[in-house]
Formats: structure tokens, sequence, C-alpha cells
């Protein structure tokens, strides 16, 4: 039986296998919780079976948090921890509560007092800055550019001149089908000394990470990365 606490449970990054990127200890973590806090349950019940095919599913619950959910009952999810069972979240992909609904939950059970335990995955975040070669002492993740073209350009020069300035790597993604476009944009927007990293398919058979200069990329076509999640770095 997993000690009471929240879990932070990390979910592989594409189809990769989990011994890949995933301790054997979260697997024995997980076998001893029931209830989980997800994001979507089917990929959730799915990701479960993949860490043992003989798990109960049915022996489960699951409290969603996605898009759909109403957070107004968040702080109710949490009423199997307070009763002294552990508990899990599960995000869709990486680490719950980074660029995540999870953070919400996690923010719940700090205000009670709760103990919180994240547990070891990979974040596309942070292996994308590995890979970079950009700087990795000052940073920003952004999520989402705005997707106005007009907004989008302002916001890009705008993170461009924090780069220069105070010399910090800018991280921010796009829905895949946009990729290219973003890229495009990118590459008619940021100077041409400006460097810029695309990091996708992370971990997976399909990864594919690059680092140039604006006018170097210019030079240099983008593979069909329209179905591959990809993070965007400048620095």
């Amino acid at each position: 039986m997993s000690t009471p606490a929240i879990y932070l449970i990390p979910v592989e990054l594409g189809n990769t296998p989990q011994e890949r990127v995933l301790p054997p200890y979260n697997r024995d973590i997980i076998l001893g919780i029931r209830h989980f806090i997800v994001e979507e349950v089917r990929s959730a019940r799915r990701f479960l079976k993949r860490v043992d095919r003989d798990i109960n599913i049915d022996a489960l619950t699951f409290y969603p948090m996605g898009k759909h959910a109403d957070n107004q009952r968040f702080a109710e999810y949490l009423k199997p921890l307070e009763a002294g069972e552990p508990m899990g979240i599960i995000s869709e992909a990486g680490c719950p509560a980074v660029a995540d609904p999870g953070a919400d939950i996690v923010a719940i059970a700090q205000r009670k007092g709760l103990h919180v335990v994240p547990l070891v995955g990979p974040s596309s975040m942070l292996l994308a800055l590995m890979a970079s070669g950009l700087n990795g002492q000052s940073f920003a993740f952004n999520g989402y550019l705005p997707i106005d073209p007009a907004d989008r350009i302002r916001c890009l020069k705008q993170l461009e001149q924090r780069v220069q300035q105070e010399h910090q790597t800018q991280l921010f993604i796009e829905t895949p089908f946009r990729n290219q476009k973003l890229f495009e944009t990118l590459c008619q927007t940021l100077r041409p000394q400006t460097r810029m990293c695309v990091a996708a398919g992370i971990t997976t058979d399909d990864e594919w990470i690059r680092t140039r200069s604006i006018a170097d990329w210019q030079r240099h076509r983008l593979p069909d990365l329209s179905k591959t999640p990809a993070i965007f770095l400048i620095g």
C-alpha cells in the first residue's frame, strides 16, 4: 500500500516503451493506488494497462480534471486522501501540474496541508532545454502563443527582447498541425542572429532536435511535423 499522499504520476511523451522513461518505482506506487485524478479517463485507463496489463481497471475510481471538468468540485476529489488513502494525478503526457490542469489540484492539496509527492518521469520542456544548447540557467515556458497574427508577432518580438536583454531562453508550443506555420512566422519575424531550437517527438523513435540561427534556419526546410508534438525555443 502506497503511503497516503497525492502522487504526481508522469506519462510517456509518445509511443515509447515505459521502461525507457519511467522507473520501476513508479509502477510500485501506482499499483497501490485506487483513486486517480486524470485529465482524460480513457487515456488514463490505457496508460494504467500499459503499467500492468493485469490491473483491475474496474476496481479503480477516476475523477476528471480536463477542460470540461467542473473545477468547483476539485476540492471534493481529495476526500479519499483526507481519509487516509493514496491518490494519483495522471496527465495526458509528461509530468502532471506542469502546463497542465493538475496544478489546480496540487494547489488545493497544498492549501489543505496534504502530502504531495512528484514522481520521476519525462518532461518535454526540460528535455528540449537540455538538448538545445541554449541558456539553462534562466528560462521561461510561455505555453501557446496568441492566434491572431499581429498579436503573435508582437509577442514574439517581446520574447526576443527578453532573450537579448536578460539572456533568458524562451520556450513555447503549438498544435502539431500548426507547427509549420509557426516555424515560418518565426523565420520571418525574428532577427537573423537569434538562435532557435525545434525539438519534436522527444523520447520517441522519431525524435528530432536541431538548434540553428534564424539566418541558418531560413536556408533549411523543417521536416513534416504536422502530427508530431514539438517545442520551440529561442535564445
